[in-house]
């Protein structure tokens, strides 16, 4: 993969879908249906992977492509692969509460080597850039131009004083229970992949997910945190976190600035 082809087209896509998604989103009604694993669809979910499948497909056509909506229909396997989430945070859209997000993403040998986030409702867009590394840029955001960028880097962690993001829609008594091994000067919520960005820029030091996700739910947020310096690990055993797993379904994990003195299980 040339990553200086790959940058401009997915953060392109990004842009695009995001415009789509608020059309929607502000539309005073808008279309909400029951997937088979009783998580919800909507009509913005379907468009925007509609047109960031057809984007990367044209872009890069020899490889591999797994997005959510159409992830019933992956039957080849590989451990390097682009990666969709056209619209992660679906219950924060349905809800009006804006921190849902467009994320792509590039696998390589099972690592998020490459992606981008971006936040139309907060106006926020992270992505890594063709060497690796992590910015994010200012908006108004345009497809055709990009605009100007800042290097963003993890903090250096106060174990003393830790920041801490969780989910918004998923916080839970095990969530908390993790939590308070740490000794945590302030506590955040927030929905979709954002809270992977918090902890790239430097807002928040920690985030634990004990809770299901899906591959695609988290791997353009991973590439960026790891492009400004953070980890992502296993719960359980704090192995790095491996992608093009058996149906692309997640561990519990936690993503985290290095300087983070992480808690057993």
């Amino acid at each position: 993969m040339n990553y200086d082809d790959l940058i401009p087209v997915i953060r392109k896509l990004s842009i695009e879908a995001g415009d789509k998604i608020m059309q929607i989103y502000n539309a005073e009604d808008f279309d909400v249906k029951v997937k088979s694993d009783d998580s919800p669809v909507t009509e913005a979910d379907e468009a925007a992977d509609a047109l960031i499948s057809a984007g990367l497909r044209a872009a890069f056509p020899d490889v591999m492509l797994v997005t959510e909506e159409q992830s019933a229909s992956h039957k080849e396997k590989g451990d390097t692969f682009l990666i969709v989430d056209p619209l992660d945070g679906t219950k924060e859209f349905i809800n009006r509460r804006g921190d849902f997000t467009v994320n792509i993403a590039l696998v390589e040998k099972g690592v998020p080597t490459r992606g981008v986030v971006y936040a139309p409702a907060r106006n926020r867009m992270f992505y890594t850039l063709a060497d690796g590394s992590s910015v994010e840029e200012m908006g108004p955001f345009s497809a055709e131009t990009q605009g100007e960028v800042q290097p963003i880097r993890v903090a250096d962690s106060d174990n003393e004083a830790l920041m801490v993001v969780a989910s918004k829609s998923h916080r839970d008594a095990a969530t908390d229970a993790y939590i308070n091994k740490y000794q945590v000067k302030d506590s955040k919520s927030a929905g979709s992949s954002l809270k992977f960005c918090l902890v790239a820029t430097g807002e928040a030091d920690l985030y634990p997910r004990v809770g299901r996700t899906m591959e695609w739910d988290t791997a353009a947020g991973h590439a960026v945190l790891s492009g400004a310096g953070g980890k992502v690990v296993c719960f359980e055993d704090h192995t790095p976190l491996r992608y093009g797993k058996e149906g692309y379904a997640n561990p519990f994990f936690i993503a985290y600035a290095p300087g983070v003195d992480l808690k057993e299980a």
